[in-house]
């Protein structure tokens, strides 16, 4: 069974910095693609970012250059560090993770079958 586990949300004022993490079991880091994805309400869930061994590293266009992915492949565990945050981050942040590897369509939710319980992170103005 894949269990995925978001932690590190929280409020922070805008310009300040967090870093979420993403324990995972029951899913083989090698073989497909770990993205986090958002939503903030009255809106879609959207993506954030993404990572795999085979296709590299996506951002979001609103959050490159501020957003960070990485993965301790030894722990399981994807990353987003978050800096210069803005009000508009504001939202649910969920990682999510699937087998396969979806190149430059890795931003649609719909593809990803496996998802956790999402954080909250808030930037204050």
């Amino acid at each position: 069974e894949v269990q995925l586990v978001e932690s590190g949300g929280g409020l922070v004022q805008a310009g300040g910095s967090l870093r979420l993490s993403c324990a995972t079991s029951g899913f083989t880091f090698g073989d497909g693609a770990i993205g986090w994805f958002r939503q903030a309400p009255g809106k879609d869930r959207e993506g954030v970012s993404c990572i795999s061994t085979t296709d590299g590293k996506y951002y979001a266009e609103s959050v490159k250059g501020r957003f960070t992915i990485s993965s301790d492949n030894g722990k399981n565990t994807v990353y987003l560090q978050m800096d210069n945050l803005k009000p508009e981050d504001t939202a649910v942040y969920y990682c999510a993770a699937d087998s396969l590897t979806y190149g430059s369509s890795w931003y649609l939710p719909a593809l990803y079958d496996y998802w956790g319980q999402g954080t909250q992170v808030t930037v204050s103005s």
